[in-house]
């Protein structure tokens, strides 16, 4: 089942729940505005290259729409618009002033240069120009726009929302508030989580990222990890831990399963082979609704992707707030900010469930639904 298909399936079981009128549903499910634009730019050997971008605003009525741009070359509209939906939700959830939003350019990154992708980021930029804004939509990195694509330019992630807001600045004066940045993604995501996992006294056994897959059953030393893998570009080749099939990585031994890259990799092939007591949903959409069934009959406790991975969308809302009032926040101040809103996100989503009589999917979809 492809994200749309399957977000939407989400959403009208929520509906179901709360009983929804037909019409609102329809209305709630129609995004506010699509944009598809072409973006041709020269490239370095002198040949012209055309990409298409997307960006999809799902819904305005509690803020500015908000969302990442991501580079990939399996972007497509469904799967964008599936994202701005999930977006809408998510931010529902996190209690925060926005809407939701996605972009998209359907380009491999890794084959372009550091100066092609630049030109192709500005061009994007100008034919978006007037449709985001401070109080419009804001958009932020995600998948390919981050710091996984590998130059050594401080973090591609940075240099990309860079590039939007210095070709937004020639169209409507400096507006630092139009995008935001956070790192995302043993990618951004997966690593900090296993930073913290590891400080706290849990004990990681697997990672995969993009170069492969690895896994110690006493334990991987993830500080010794994260050197090899900024050294290396990945974690292949750790001599701490055995290489596996990146494959296999979801059916290994474990209490907790953290998806933190490309999304729907759970589905009914393997959902009954996946041992993990609890899923945390840090990527979006990482399981299919079949999956999920199956897995709700095996007694797996997910975290769903709307809650799970809102933590992002939260704190780019603190620095949107930040560069609004010129006035920078220390990071003891993000950090107890964002356990609030968490904190207070999650006892909403069980108290959903408790309404409802619904698994966490639910609850989550029925409070950002609601």
């Amino acid at each position: 089942m492809n994200a749309l298909a399957a977000t939407n399936r989400n959403f009208k079981l929520a509906s179901r729940l709360l009983g929804l009128d037909s019409k609102l549903v329809k209305s709630l499910v129609i995004p506010f505005r699509e944009i598809k634009v072409e973006c041709t730019i020269p490239k370095d050997d002198g040949t012209l290259a055309s990409f298409v971008g997307f960006r999809v605003q799902q819904d305005n009525a509690r803020g500015p729409m908000k969302g990442g741009i991501r580079y990939h070359p399996e972007v497509d509209p469904d799967e964008v618009n599936a994202l701005a939906q999930l977006m809408t939700w998510k931010t529902a959830v996190a209690n925060i002033p926005y809407g939701g939003a996605k972009g998209g350019m359907g380009c491999d990154p890794g084959q372009l240069s550091l100066s092609e992708l630049k030109r192709l980021t500005r061009v994007f930029t100008q034919k978006i120009h007037d449709l985001i804004g401070v109080s419009t939509d804001v958009p932020a990195p995600d998948m390919g726009t981050n710091a996984q694509v590998e130059y050594d330019v401080g973090g591609l992630f940075q240099q990309t929302m860079a590039w939007i807001l210095d070709e937004y600045t020639k169209f409507h004066g400096y507006s630092p508030a139009v995008v935001t940045g956070k790192p995302i993604g043993f990618g951004n995501v997966g690593s900090w989580a296993a930073q913290l996992i590891s400080e706290n006294g849990g004990k990681v056994v697997a990672v995969s990222d993009i170069s492969g897959a690895i896994k110690n059953s006493n334990g991987i030393d993830i500080p010794s990890l994260l050197k090899h893998s900024v050294a290396n570009r990945g974690v292949k080749g750790f001599s701490g831990a055995d290489p596996i099939d990146p494959n296999s990585i979801l059916v290994e031994d474990c209490d907790v399963l953290n998806r933190a890259a490309l999304g729907g990799v759970i589905n009914r092939e393997n959902a009954n082979e996946i041992k993990a007591k609890f899923i945390v949903e840090a990527a979006n959409h990482p399981t299919d609704p079949e999956a999920d069934e199956i897995l709700s009959k095996k007694g797996v406790i997910i975290f769903p992707d709307i809650y799970a991975n809102s933590g992002g969308v939260t704190v780019s809302y603190f620095k949107w707030v930040q560069n609004i009032q010129g006035f920078m926040w220390d990071e003891e101040k993000v950090n107890n900010e964002l356990r609030t809103y968490m904190t207070n996100g999650f006892k909403d989503v069980k108290e959903m469930c408790r309404t409802h009589n619904c698994d966490m999917r639910m609850g989550a979809f029925t409070l950002g639904v609601n």
